[in-house]
């Protein structure tokens, strides 16, 4: 588990990130970013291993060193993990590892997840994820003592965008004045929401999206399926294992979003304001998790249906149902509204995410859309 041949694809990275150990220049600040589903957090994990392991091959750790065997069991004393979590009413103060246990045995069996797949695994229902401000003083005394077994400490720090401000600026004063021999391996799918200063102290890595054939391939291998319905589901995936993983069997989430859109489309091209402050005010009952997700869902349809209009449809990514409304709802979508558009999607969803009153910001988003589609 977690090593660098169970990461799909970015070889060059690989080869990069091994080069770094065997010659002694590991960076003290790492930040590995790209969309969600490429893999970056199997890549931290397979890079911390190989850091760790006391009989590296050329191409892999070896998997059988007492380092390499308290890895498989996550257990290894000088790796630490950061991640988001939900506080319960009754507790003040929460820390990573009061999750521990579920956190480890979710990322064995979730090498690809996102957010969704951790909130889900934790029951969060429609609670928000962070990084509490009490992680930092955990952060500081874990990375301050000496190291057990190996001669570096390791914190993987997924989604660090989620950090609580003041969690981001006591880990900014580590990044800053680090202690000796220890590694920060951030995992992030949105670093512009990190402190630029954050940004500013460490190397950034990034893994983009990844090819169809690769998708296609690891897909074939994983599940079994035919080339041909490899690579559809790879075409849709938009160079992310996850969503490919996801999009073999489209669950009643997706639909409802489909559906979702079609009908605030329809009902803001028809002007039908009433029933559009009625659809704000159901489809706020979402949940700010599932309402930031729709949010995404709908501004990557306004950007497929754009596309939609240049009648090359090897640059689509839709399913049959979202192609067939496309071919009456795109030419709608044009250069004179798709940025505007696109824009209110996006604010929307960073209002929905800094706590804004939802009803308000989709009849808000609802209201604007009419003129802009008769645009």
């Amino acid at each position: 588990m977690f090593f660098f041949r169970d990461v799909i694809g970015h070889d060059t990275l690989k080869s990069s990130l091994i080069r770094s150990v065997n010659t002694g220049q590991i960076a003290h600040a790492q930040l590995f970013s790209g969309i969600e589903g490429t893999g970056k957090f199997a890549m931290a994990m397979a890079y911390a291993r190989y850091i760790h392991c006391t009989n590296r091959g050329a191409t892999d750790a070896c998997g059988e060193c007492p380092s390499c065997q308290q890895y498989n069991a996550l257990s290894h004393a000088d790796l630490h993990f950061v991640f988001p979590m939900v506080r319960n009413k009754d507790k003040k103060k929460i820390h990573c590892d009061d999750y521990l246990a579920s956190w480890s045995e979710f990322i064995t069996t979730h090498p690809y997840f996102g957010i969704d797949e951790w909130l889900q695994a934790i029951n969060a229902e429609n609670k928000q994820a962070i990084i509490y401000a009490d992680e930092s003083d955990e952060i500081w005394r874990k990375m301050s003592l000496k190291s057990f077994s190996s001669p570096y400490k390791i914190m993987i720090i997924w989604l660090p965008e989620r950090m609580n401000i003041e969690c981001a600026n006591k880990v900014l004063k580590l990044l800053e004045e680090p202690y000796p021999n220890t590694i920060f391996l951030l995992v992030s799918n949105t670093p512009d929401l990190l402190l630029p200063t954050i940004r500013s102290r460490v190397q950034q890595i990034t893994m983009p999206a990844l090819p169809l054939d690769t998708i296609a391939q690891a897909l074939q291998q994983q599940y079994n399926i035919t080339d041909i319905d490899a690579r559809a589901v790879a075409h849709l995936s938009e160079g992310s294992y996850l969503k490919a993983c996801n999009n073999l069997s489209l669950n009643e989430e997706n639909q409802t979003f489909f559906d979702l859109f079609v009908q605030l489309m329809r009902l803001a091209y028809a002007r039908r304001v009433k029933e559009l402050k009625a659809w704000s005010e159901d489809t706020a009952e979402l949940g700010r998790e599932r309402l930031r997700r729709f949010l995404s869902y709908a501004h990557r349809m306004i950007r497929e249906n754009y596309i939609y209009n240049l009648s090359q449809p090897s640059l689509n990514y839709m399913t049959s149902n979202e192609a067939q409304f496309s071919t009456r709802f795109a030419p709608f979508i044009n250069e004179r509204n798709v940025q505007e558009i696109s824009r209110l999607l996006n604010s929307a969803e960073s209002d929905i995410g800094q706590n804004a009153n939802a009803k308000i910001v989709l009849f808000d988003l609802s209201v604007k859309l009419i003129l802009l589609l008769k645009n």
